[in-house]
């Protein structure tokens, strides 16, 4: 009969896990319940992303069914050579630059007043954030229609008015997209993505270091010194991270371009430009070579984005 030494002895004898196996054991089931969601993102980006970086590399043309084939890099070449998708690229890069740069600007002033005290700073505060939760193509269309029309949109209506006190009976009344087309599409953008800016740099103004600025003020330093020496400075990375993720966003964009112009007047972008040669022309392999120059230029950008964040981040684990 064994002894109970005996049992415990060979209880105690039992081999025990190695201590990296243990915690590659708990890792993966901390991990496990991320899976079903990593699939899920795996296959509904990178799957598409793989399949339109091999037909870029493909001949395919609905036109021409019977010449599909392989065609190594002529889709790229043609890309860059096409003076369509020249001028797509420069209407692309001023879109981005005229969105991002008046936006900050707008963003940095709105986001300046509200960092201040007063009565009513937090409804204040949630109507300037309104025009960001907007669907894009509906506010496209409240541009287009309700601001632009030269019948009956608001610009011109208050053209009218304002002719009106000077005893003028005949006001101009411009057609505001086909005499600034450009403009008309960045002036929409703006509009939405001024909140984002704002959102971003009143974050950064509220991290701002107030006994250090309390201190310049009894030091006799006046409100633009404070400005320009304190708090531009310390609100340098907002300003980046602001116009990176912009411009990660406006690069992409399509709603306005197609619900305000469709394209017309030199305001077709490159996400409509790819647009055109894949339900117009039909050239598979030629948009999706353009949409793969796309997405290699906005991970670029991603990648200045994401490391402003990661700097962020550090400072503020050190405070």
């Amino acid at each position: 009969m064994t002894s109970v030494a005996e049992q415990a002895g060979t209880t105690t004898d039992a081999p025990k896990p190695a201590p990296g196996a243990a915690r590659r054991a708990s890792a993966w089931v901390r991990r496990a319940p991320l899976l079903p969601a990593l699939i899920f993102m795996i296959v509904v980006t990178q799957l598409p992303f793989v399949a339109t970086l091999v037909i870029s590399f493909m001949d395919w043309n609905a036109y021409y069914p019977e010449e599909r084939g392989f065609a190594g890099f002529d889709n790229f070449v043609r890309v860059f050579t096409d003076v369509n998708m020249r001028d797509a690229v420069w209407t692309t890069i001023l879109l981005t630059a005229g969105v991002v740069l008046i936006s900050l600007v707008l963003g940095l002033g709105i986001a300046l007043l509200l960092d201040r005290k007063f009565r009513g700073r937090g409804w204040v505060r949630t109507m300037m954030i309104a025009p960001f939760l907007v669907v894009p193509v509906a506010a496209a269309l409240i541009w287009k229609h309700a601001l632009f029309n030269p019948e009956y949109g608001l610009f011109n209506g208050a053209l009218t008015w304002i002719w009106g006190l000077f005893g003028s009976d005949n006001p101009p009344q411009p057609d505001w997209i086909s005499n600034a087309p450009l403009w008309a599409v960045i002036f929409a953008l703006v509009w939405q993505w001024t909140p984002f800016m704002m959102l971003i740099l009143l974050a950064g103004l509220q991290g701002r270091p107030l006994d250090v600025i309390e201190a310049a003020r009894i030091d006799g330093a006046n409100n633009w010194q404070i400005f320009r020496s304190m708090t531009l400075p310390h609100l340098r990375q907002y300003l980046e991270l602001g116009a990176l993720l912009g411009s990660i966003y406006i690069v992409q964009n399509f709603d306005a371009v197609f619900t305000i112009t469709s394209g017309g007047l030199g305001t077709a972008n490159l996400p409509y430009t790819i647009y055109q040669i894949f339900y117009q022309a039909h050239d598979y392999g030629r948009a999706s070579a353009a949409a793969v120059v796309v997405v290699i230029g906005t991970i670029i950008i991603a990648t200045f984005a994401l490391r402003t964040v990661s700097s962020l981040f550090k400072e503020e684990t050190r405070r």
